[in-house]
């Protein structure tokens, strides 16, 4: 299977840290975000990668390589500086992306979700009515009234009451033909086009209750690269952006 990192974003409230360093290039824990993506990837034998970016793209290319000394194929989807939004980026990738269900994962969070377990959603999509599942994970302090509503029966809806809502992860596997509709020369954000498809009943989730963040403020990525300096989990190498 494939797998799309999403690295095209401005990160505007990055800023200054992003003014000359693309927001997956930021270090936290000994090297940089976009790596433990990567990394996790490849340890469960996921290489092939597709990453798109805009802002000080060729920062990241010229980082990040093929992916040969990774373990891994990286391709590039290069958009203009302003970038086409998440569903717009990814629908501009998808000849890179090929026919079977994929999996996309933002390149601004943190999670210790197994990736080898898209492997059966992937498998699951080939033959079910729906096209897209999202992990789901409890609502974070700046984010209390959460994106989607999770029923028993693992399908995904528009919130609903306060307290029984949970937040998009930032990871999810979709089916190419769930972007059919999408221009992919202009830009669109995915939050539109995943409540569309919930009122058809198109899109499944799963809860994570392990760990996860969002890195989108400089506060986060301190905390987030305290905690894994605490942990022990970064190895000693990094690249040089």
């Amino acid at each position: 299977m494939q797998a799309m990192i999403l690295a095209a974003g401005r990160g505007e409230r990055m800023r200054p840290l992003t003014d000359t360093l693309p927001k997956p290039l930021l270090p936290v824990g000994g090297k940089p975000l976009i790596l433990w993506h990567i990394e996790r990837l490849a340890s469960v034998g996921i290489t092939d990668i597709v990453i798109n970016h805009a802002w000080l793209g060729h920062k990241i290319e010229a980082a990040l390589g093929n992916g040969n000394q990774f373990g891994v194929a990286i391709e590039y989807s290069p958009e203009a500086p302003k970038g086409l939004e998440t569903a717009g980026g990814i629908a501009n990738a998808l000849p890179l992306l090929g026919e079977q269900p994929f999996l996309v994962i933002n390149g601004d969070i943190w999670c210790d979700w197994n990736p080898m377990q898209a492997v059966t959603v992937v498998n699951h999509l080939h033959n079910a009515s729906t096209q897209a599942w999202l992990l789901m994970v409890d609502n974070p302090p700046h984010h209390p009234e959460g994106d989607f509503h999770l029923d028993n029966q693992g399908l995904l809806h528009n919130k609903i009451a306060a307290g029984l809502n949970h937040t998009f992860a930032g990871i999810g596997v979709y089916h190419p033909s769930f972007f059919r509709g999408v221009n992919p020369q202009q830009s669109m954000p995915l939050a539109p086009l995943l409540r569309l498809a919930m009122q058809s009943h198109l899109v499944e989730g799963a809860l994570h209750t392990g760990q996860w963040i969002d890195v989108g403020t400089p506060q986060r990525l301190a905390m987030l690269d305290q905690q894994l300096q605490c942990d022990h989990k970064a190895p000693a190498a990094s690249i040089q952006p």
